[in-house]
């Protein structure tokens, strides 16, 4: 098992910017991919994007395409969210997701078999 904690939510002006921070412990080693997702209240669970944790390479939903950017510090266990220009409809809570199978590149969430408690971001107009 390992064990997400999601920081660095808050509430932001339209157009602004933040950067989520996802820090994992436990048997991180067995990460094959990490994900964003995020649930705005009364809609599903919506997968944002995913980073190949070893070789870094990243996947975007077609909806955050250009305004999102995965990162990710393996010597920190550390997995990022930049969000730039921030609109009202990105207002919902964060989560991060840990898996350790290719199926979860693609958002599946069944894939996931950790997740972290959220953070919650608020844009405001």
């Amino acid at each position: 098992q390992v064990q997400l904690v999601e920081s660095g939510g808050g509430l932001v002006q339209a157009g602004g910017a933040l950067r989520l921070s996802c820090a994992a412990s436990g048997d991180t080693f067995r990460t094959f991919i990490m994900g964003w997702f995020r649930q705005a209240p009364g809609k599903e669970r919506e997968f944002l994007g995913a980073i190949g944790w070893h070789n870094g390479n990243t996947n975007y939903a077609d909806s955050v395409q250009g305004r999102l950017t995965i990162s990710r510090d393996i010597a920190k266990d550390t997995m990022y969210l930049q969000m730039n220009g921030l609109q009202t409809g990105d207002t919902a809570n964060y989560y991060c997701a840990r898996s350790k199978v290719s199926t979860a590149w693609y958002g599946t969430s069944s894939s996931y078999d950790s997740w972290g408690q959220g953070t919650q971001v608020t844009v405001s107009s």
